[in-house]
């Protein structure tokens, strides 16, 4: 019965492991996780009120 057991939780462990790899996605595909889009930022050269 141990051994039924550990064989289950080993294949549980293992099919977590392939779902979340598979499930990973950075290219911008959709889904997944997203590359953080960079907002360019207006800047003041010289302070407002002379």
């Amino acid at each position: 019965m141990t051994e039924l057991v550990l064989f289950s939780v080993v294949v549980a462990l293992l099919g977590l492991m392939w779902w979340l790899g598979e499930g990973s996605d950075d290219d911008n595909g959709g889904g997944g996780l997203m590359q953080p889009v960079l907002v360019p930022v207006p800047v003041r050269r010289y302070p407002r009120g002379r």
